[in-house]
């Protein structure tokens, strides 16, 4: 290996080193009962036990006040079958628009949270608001997982990648999805 040229990155684009990141479609509704959609990147397992899982959300998003509201969310997986449907609902406000509506997704009951699941999605983690945290410009929601269920033919254990070619966001505008090709290290 030899000595690679660096390029700097500014701090204002630095979180885009850790890039690409698993998209996922948070569902939430809140007091008027009203669902809604916000499409996000920065979404993490947190705890095995309890089973825990973080959302970052700023402020200002309609679904940051729907969240505080109902204590409670859903973290759908999409995949790139509903790629365009996944952008729309990072592109437009449910304060003004219909996501679900607009974006031709489907409202589906829950098995154990008021908020719905998103039908078109392969997987769902229904969550209980455990906690929230004022980090900089963002709220981190971490929700304890009560309920959890995949499509039979997308999971087993781990992603079956061939049927399930999950969305990863590169920055801006640009997305990828995982080569159906799995690799194991050398032991």
């Amino acid at each position: 290996m030899g000595v690679k040229e660096v390029v700097g990155v500014s701090p204002s684009n630095a979180l885009r080193l850790l890039h690409p990141m698993h998209t996922v479609l948070v569902s939430c509704v809140g007091k008027s009962g009203k669902p809604n959609i916000i499409t996000l990147a920065w979404a993490m397992p947190t705890s095995i036990n309890p089973p825990l899982v973080a959302i970052s959300v700023a402020p200002r998003r309609h679904s940051h006040s729907l969240i505080e509201e109902s204590k409670e969310f859903v973290v759908n997986i999409p995949t790139m079958e509903i790629l365009n449907e996944t952008f729309l609902c990072g592109s437009i406000s449910g304060r003004d628009h219909d996501k679900f509506k607009e974006a031709n997704l489907t409202p589906s009951p829950a098995k154990k949270v008021k908020t719905p699941i998103i039908k078109e999605c392969v997987a769902h983690l229904e969550c209980k608001l455990h906690s929230q945290f004022t980090a900089g410009d963002h709220t981190i929601f971490v929700g304890e997982i009560v309920e959890a269920y995949a499509n039979k033919d997308a999971f087993n254990d781990t992603y079956n990648i061939k049927e399930a070619k999950m969305i990863f966001h590169l920055g801006g505008n640009e997305f990828a999805t995982l080569e159906p090709k799995v690799l194991k290290p050398k032991t």
